[in-house]
């Protein structure tokens, strides 16, 4: 993949503010006039489940390409499932969160239980999302990968690690919201990111983002993606 100086790409009247979306596919929509120029590309857009699903299918329709899903996930902690200390890409590499891991004293019991329960999630995810269908091909594309908003950035890392092992021409990843240090922690390892919404502080919440907010049901996802496919 040929390397560029990374750039960061937001609306810096949205920087430190909330609610600043009404939901998903307003943020998606937002994203999308700020990835105008990617119309028509040879490329993909890849939305992570369960949330950046509707934000990426906004992107899609806007800029002519085609949608998919990647399918990554944080492990929770064991009694936090808002939480995590790393995540699993969709060929099962883990990236383990060390320091966390350390600080939260968990034992190494517990870390391959919960390793184990995301593995099979995403397997289960891959099932009911992706109906049989094969990962699409990513060499010499331009990959725009969308999520409804980053915290710890574990999740997107994993799904940025996975796509460039494909080759693409460029990775992008686009979000709404993300705190500061995450997109300072992701932007070295991509060629561009679009996050309309940085915010800096001790707390971060997504959710804190939009007016309207709430967990999608996993029928909610497959209508999406088999309305897009059909259109």
């Amino acid at each position: 993949m040929k390397r560029i100086m990374s750039s960061l790409i937001e609306d810096r009247s949205l920087r430190d503010k909330v609610y600043v979306f009404k939901d998903r596919k307003e943020a998606g929509r937002l994203l999308a006039q700020k990835l105008s120029g990617y119309k028509d590309v040879n490329g993909i857009v890849l939305g992570i489940p369960s949330g950046g699903v509707p934000v990426a299918a906004e992107i899609a329709k806007a800029i002519g390409l085609p949608l998919d899903v990647i399918i990554v996930r944080k492990i929770q902690l064991p009694d936090n499932t808002e939480a995590g200390f790393g995540a699993v890409g969709p060929d099962g590499e883990v990236s383990l969160n060390t320091n966390l891991v350390s600080q939260l004293h968990l034992t190494e019991k517990e870390v391959k239980r919960q390793i184990q329960i995301t593995v099979d999630t995403i397997k289960r995810r891959n099932e009911l999302f992706r109906e049989g269908r094969q990962f699409p091909l990513l060499k010499d594309k331009v990959v725009i990968i969308v999520d409804d908003g980053l915290a710890s950035g574990y999740t997107m890392l994993s799904a940025v690690d996975f796509i460039k092992r494909h080759k693409p021409e460029k990775v992008v990843v686009a979000v709404p919201t993300a705190p500061k240090g995450t997109v300072d922690l992701i932007l070295p390892q991509v060629d561009e990111i679009v996050c309309l919404n940085v915010r800096s502080g001790f707390t971060f919440a997504v959710a804190d983002a939009y007016e309207k907010w709430y967990d999608l049901e996993d029928e909610e996802v497959i209508s999406i993606l088999r309305s897009f496919r059909i259109g």
